[in-house]
């Protein structure tokens, strides 16, 4: 049995560096913040024990600066480091320089973090465990013609992936030889911006595919447990919206089945501490496993609802040594839960960054109702680091108590200041196909979801009572496209109605 730590170093901002200090603060260990100039009036700075200055807004000299971060957590003492999601969070050269300094790393461990990073590699030892993987290249492809030939083997459309990342970044379609030889470049550029290096692989484009994931946990007395799924099939240019547990799809059988063979993943790298499996399920039922993300996943909410487990806590007390505390068999699924990702971005106009100060905001609260947010009234949506700007995660005895709860909590939850995604979440909680689960990655484009959102829109202002409300919706498609604010008559647009929480019902 490990003794828990005395202090924790937060490498990272906005709600998870809250949720981790929260975690820190029920196992009295002080929490020891980052900022940079962009977060000095930033609620994770207030609410830890400590706070130090990382440097300017950028990412690349703040939150991305390893010596820096390493050099505050020897100052500051910390015994350990949680990286939380995103940023370094998935670098083995930042696990590997904790490690020198002996500090704790709360994630796996770097040469673990490397197998994982590398697809290729991770995709060879998966195929000699056993997983099932999907058709597609076995090595990283450097020349346009290599992969030509390994798509015209797998069978036209493929996708061309980058080999060392993740989060739907450095994808591209494929349909034919010319249009793979085009996007080629593009995919290995689109790589090298968000990784730094431009490998990629080609692997078959399933149809009508599902994104389903299972969440582990793996101790380092090699105790591996799966901590059930959560589907992820409601997404927009493979960037994950909306994540539930349970699927709709997976039985107890299954759940067994695909649950043992993340664990068999995860022994397979020696991974250590939480991290999640993923699979794509095709029409047909079979699941091929496509990656293990080693990080805390910003979905993880959703487990903690249906299962009752602290995923945070779990991670630190496995990162002090700790055995897991269950067995298998002690897990069971209670009820069900739903996560909507709030992101400051324009759903009216291609999902346009939205930036700026935040005068008031008010979040939803009742049974069942659980927000995690940076936001407060008077805060700032800097737009140097990522949109997301809440999470908003509800419970439910079954999916459809969960998805009442969401749709209602959904009108209740107004930001002022900028667009969000809230409107087209309270379209998607009220569609048939998604209430019936009828869904797969390409849900909003098979039924047209943001055409439904705009109908419905402009449908609950003609029955409003406010005749300059409906003139200003109508005038907003003469503004559509160009991401209008106030004109010179100063007539709102569509997006500026919504984000002001002037109309909310019907919609």
């Amino acid at each position: 049995m490990g003794k828990l730590i005395s202090s924790i170093l937060i490498a990272n901002r906005g709600e998870i560096a809250l949720r981790i200090i929260r975690a820190c603060k029920e196992l009295k260990i002080k929490s020891i913040a980052l900022y940079s100039d962009e977060d000095l009036r930033s609620k994770h700075v207030k609410s830890a024990d400590e706070a130090y200055y990382l440097g300017p807004p950028a990412p690349a000299k703040s939150y991305l600066n390893i010596d820096k971060i390493i050099e505050i957590a020897e100052i500051s003492g910390a015994e350990a480091i949680h990286p939380g999601y995103g940023f370094l969070s998935e670098n083995e050269t930042f696990a590997g320089k904790c490690e020198e300094k002996g500090i704790i790393f709360i994630g796996p461990t770097s040469a673990a973090m490397a197998l994982t990073g590398d697809k290729m590699k991770c995709k060879e030892i998966m195929t000699k465990t056993g997983v099932p993987t999907i058709p597609g290249s076995d090595d990283i492809l450097e020349d346009v013609d290599k992969a030509v030939e390994v798509a015209e083997e797998a069978g036209y459309p493929v996708l061309l992936k980058s080999a060392f990342g993740g989060g739907g970044r450095g994808i591209r379609l494929a349909d034919n030889e010319k249009n793979l030889r085009e996007e080629f470049e593009m995919a290995s550029a689109e790589s090298r911006a968000a990784f730094g290096k431009s490998g990629l692989y080609v692997e078959k484009f399933l149809q009508g595919i599902r994104h389903i994931e299972f969440q582990l946990a793996r101790d380092s007395s090699g105790n591996g447990r799966h901590i059930f799924e959560r589907e992820c099939s409601i997404q927009r240019r493979h960037q994950k919206l909306i994540e539930f547990s349970p699927s709709s799809v997976v039985d107890k059988k299954t759940r067994s089945k695909i649950g043992e063979m993340a664990v068999r993943a995860a022994e397979s790298v020696d991974y250590l501490n939480a991290g999640t499996a993923e699979f794509l399920r095709d029409e047909k039922g079979n699941f091929y496993f496509i990656e293990i993300n080693s990080r805390l996943q910003v979905e993880h909410p959703v487990t903690e609802l249906v299962t009752g487990i602290d995923l945070v806590k779990l991670q630190i007390r496995i990162a002090c040594g700790e055995d897991i505390p269950f067995q298998q068999s002690d897990l069971n699924l209670n009820g069900s839960a739903i996560e909507c990702r709030i992101n400051a971005e324009d759903p009216f106009h291609d999902f346009v960054p939205s930036v700026g100060l935040i005068p008031d905001c008010n979040l939803p609260y009742g049974p069942g109702v659980r927000v995690d947010t940076y936001l407060y009234p008077g805060c700032n949506v800097s737009g140097y680091y990522d949109s997301l700007v809440a999470k908003l995660i509800t419970w439910g005895q079954d999916f459809n108590e969960a998805r009442v709860r969401m749709s209602n909590a959904l009108d209740e939850f107004i930001i002022e200041g900028v667009n969000t995604t809230i409107p087209l979440y309270r379209t998607i909680m009220n569609e048939k196909n998604f209430i019936n689960g009828n869904i797969s990655t390409d849900y909003l484009e098979k039924y047209e979801i943001l055409k439904l959102m705009q109908t419905q829109i402009k449908e609950s202002s003609l029955k409003t009572s406010d005749s300059s409300i409906a003139a200003a919706l109508l005038y907003s498609e003469f503004l559509k496209g160009q991401n209008a604010v106030y004109n010179s008559s100063k007539e709102l647009s569509l997006s500026d109605w919504v984000r002001a929480g002037n109309i909310k019902n019907g919609i």
